[in-house]
């Protein structure tokens, strides 16, 4: 993995650039939307806080980590690691960072946690989440489609 990439885990004082990070994934849909920006910032901020506590209550005893890139930070990883699977709960970074090799880094360092130990790494991704692509030529494949979002599986060989 790229050295310049490290983990730390989320303390209170991180939540201002979670929301940053957040609100980051969408901004395409949000400049599609004829809201006034302080619209657009109650609805993101609402989702955000909706997200957190979902993610929160449903994934008590994940791993929440802010991903940082030479020490600064760049995004967020969640994970979920189960008796049988380890689940990729969430995985962002800032959209400057994007596009540029940090996502398969970290999703190539969870592939050797999956194949030491024994499990298949499983991620929800909402279908026109252009990640998709990426997951897929990852190796990733589709086992189930729940509507809005597609159970994806990469599976140690």
């Amino acid at each position: 993995m790229d050295p310049r990439l490290t983990l730390r885990p989320i303390v209170l004082d991180d939540l201002p650039f979670l929301y940053e990070v957040y609100a980051g994934t969408r901004a395409e849909e949000m400049a599609a939307v004829p809201w006034s920006e302080e619209q657009k910032q109650a609805f993101l901020r609402m989702q955000f806080d909706l997200q957190r506590r979902f993610y929160e209550e449903n994934f008590p005893d994940a791993e929440y980590s802010i991903v940082l890139l030479d020490g600064r930070p760049a995004g967020r990883l969640y994970v979920h690691r189960r008796p049988d699977e380890i689940r990729l709960i969430d995985i962002a970074l800032l959209p400057e960072h994007r596009g540029a090799g940090h996502g398969t880094a970290l999703l190539r360092r969870l592939f050797g946690e999956a194949t030491a130990a024994g499990k298949p790494l499983r991620i929800h991704v909402e279908r026109f989440n252009p990640a998709l692509r990426l997951y897929q030529r990852l190796g990733f494949t589709q086992i189930a489609d729940q509507g809005v979002y597609l159970l994806m599986e990469w599976v140690p060989r």
